[in-house]
């Protein structure tokens, strides 16, 4: 990250204090999570994307540790040290920086070292009216910073969670395609994958080590993949884990004896991930592509149209809100309604602002059961060098 001018660090600080002005006195309250944070908890809830940019680092007593790529994971973890069961409802405000590696290089709007000021709500079981709630704050702070001119595109990963569970498959399927939603080419790849032949599952995979793979047995199914990867001197460096390669085998293997996915059910999918629209729009096209293809997903559907109206009704111009089906946002602990702040001069892959529901996280940090759970983040060096005229 470039040296900051005393300008730009006196400009982010009154920029901050007006964030977090509006998000206090909405309720909620200001907390300062720590920047280095155990990296086997980032790395098991992230996901593969973000944690090959994590910078991970071992200190001298042997503790595998990472500087924060986000605030949320370490916004849930202060939250269970305060709260261990989970079972307070709380809403929480934070300015800081995080930290991610650029595969492509640092660039303004892509730095290495950046701050996020940001919300989060947990336990709030009124999900759409808290979703909604988190969407409105955030809007009101990014223009009390000065933004003026702005677009707001929305996806809804219940939706397709929905969808897939109306549709004919394996269960390990419906997980693969979850996994893979948050990349377009790998999810179509692996789309057509399923509708081929299933023996070319395991054709090129390596026949010693997938004839010791028990499914009955998972552990020692991991024994025998973490043999193979070290007699070939394969070093895992923040990618997946053992257990994930394993799944993974064992998955192709189950696959080989199965049928193939039917055009039918792969037509059903793309035909969902086509629409793109206005948010109103976007319902009805979703509504007639269900009947026409006579899936139900009433529930997922009642639950998309209650929170539009609800955005309609806080005072959101329906007109600045586009859906996407396929938008799904690059972080892999979002479950359900996701969005993004975007401005014309940055593009959608340089969003201001973005968020979503991630009902999962707080379990997989500690929790002892699901939590309801909502927030959203602010690139705060971008929003401040739109308002500045500039492109970041």
């Amino acid at each position: 990250m470039a040296a900051e001018t005393a300008r730009k660090f006196e400009e982010l600080e009154a920029q901050a204090q007006r964030l977090m002005a509006v998000f206090i006195k909405a309720g909620y309250e200001a907390v300062a999570p720590a920047i280095i944070q155990p990296a086997d908890v980032f790395l098991d809830v992230i996901g593969e994307s973000l944690r090959a940019r994590t910078y991970v680092f071992t200190d001298p007593d042997g503790s595998e540790l990472c500087l924060r790529p986000d605030l949320t994971v370490p916004t849930c973890r202060l939250h269970l040290e305060r709260h261990p069961e989970a079972n307070v409802q709380a809403r929480y405000c934070y300015n800081g920086p995080a930290f991610r590696y650029q595969p492509a290089g640092a660039s303004a709007a892509h730095p290495r070292e950046f701050r996020q000021a940001g919300i989060e709500c947990f336990g709030e079981t009124r999900r759409e009216e808290a979703e909604v709630e988190v969407l409105s704050l955030i809007l009101q702070a990014v223009r009390a910073a000065g933004l003026e001119s702005f677009g707001l595109r929305i996806g809804d990963l219940g939706l397709f969670h929905a969808l897939l569970d109306a549709i004919e498959m394996p269960e390990r399927w419906r997980g693969r395609l979850r996994h893979q939603f948050w990349r377009p080419d790998a999810f179509r790849e692996e789309l057509t994958r399923l509708m081929r032949n299933p023996a070319d599952a395991i054709s090129d995979l390596p026949a010693g080590l997938m004839s010791k793979l028990d499914p009955t047995d998972p552990d020692k199914s991991e024994t025998a993949v973490a043999e193979f990867l070290e007699e070939q001197g394969i070093e895992l460096i923040g990618a997946r884990s053992v257990r994930e390669i394993t799944e993974g085998l064992l998955s192709a293997a189950a696959d080989a004896a199965a049928e193939p996915l039917s055009p039918d059910a792969a037509a059903i999918i793309e035909g969902y991930l086509a629409i793109t629209a206005p948010a109103q729009s976007a319902a009805d096209q979703l509504n007639a592509l269900m009947k026409e293809r006579r899936v139900d997903i009433e529930p997922a559907l009642e639950k998309f149209r209650k929170r539009l109206q609800l955005l309609i009704d806080s005072g959101i111009d329906p007109a600045l809100i586009e859906f996407s089906a396929e938008f799904g946002r690059n972080l892999e602990y979002y479950t359900g309604f996701v969005f993004e702040i975007v401005v014309p001069k940055l593009g959608k892959g340089s969003p201001i602002a973005g968020g979503g529901r991630y009902d999962g996280l707080l379990k997989a940090v500690g929790a002892p059961e699901q939590v309801p759970a909502v927030g959203s983040a602010i690139h705060t060096e971008r929003l401040l060098s739109v308002v500045n005229g500039g492109e970041a």
